[in-house]
């Protein structure tokens, strides 16, 4: 495991609140609609990867989603999305991990990731992703990463971005574009952010 990586985002959920950092955000529109858009059951499995103390699943659980898993590398950050459900977090499953480091155990309809792939700059740690996604996503893979108009860090660490094209281009060989859409992410401290999110479907 990179250590480093692991405590950087450990010290950020413990120290700061959600209105402290950039990628909080109160309802996850975009994200929400590209899960109803594929049409999948409220028995689908999805996971939702760096979801962090994201609210997504908070709209998942009242939209009522029966199986939902939220991977993030920092416990704190997974504990506070704990406290915030109350009674609600026992219907989620609950999964602290590097996601270069996950070993699933079973197939995911939906892989939804909103801002944990752009912090991949490394070919060995794209290829990592790439070869689980193609391994274990059985129908749609919903991705969002900041665009090529967007930040260059985030959190104070380098970030790789994105166009349509090249995030088509990496998924390309086991994924086909079902859509994409850039978006203007407005961070706690009022200022913009470029995100691109697509999805794609399994070919």
């Amino acid at each position: 495991m990179d250590t480093n990586r692991k405590n950087h985002w450990e010290t950020i959920y413990k120290t700061k609140l959600p209105n402290e950092v950039s990628w909080t955000q109160e309802n996850p529109k975009i994200s929400l609609d590209f899960i109803k858009e594929t049409n999948l059951g409220k028995s689908a499995k999805i996971i939702d990867i760096g979801g962090g103390d994201s609210k997504l699943v908070d709209y998942l659980v009242a939209e009522g989603y029966e199986d939902i898993t939220v991977l993030d590398i920092s416990a704190n950050a997974l504990e506070r999305a704990k406290e915030r459900l109350g009674e609600k977090s026992k219907k989620i499953k609950w999964i602290v991990s590097d996601i270069t480091e996950f070993k699933p155990d079973t197939k995911y309809d939906i892989w939804h990731d909103r801002a944990t792939f752009h912090f991949l700059t490394s070919t060995e740690q794209i290829n990592i992703y790439l070869s689980v996604v193609e391994k274990w996503v059985a129908k749609f893979l919903i991705i969002g990463t900041f665009s090529d108009k967007g930040p260059t860090k985030c959190s104070g660490l380098e970030i790789k971005q994105y166009t349509e094209t090249t995030l088509e281009k990496q998924f390309y060989s086991e994924f086909e574009k079902v859509n994409c859409i850039n978006q203007d992410h407005k961070t706690p401290f009022e200022t913009i952010q470029n995100f691109v999110f697509c999805v794609f479907k399994k070919r």
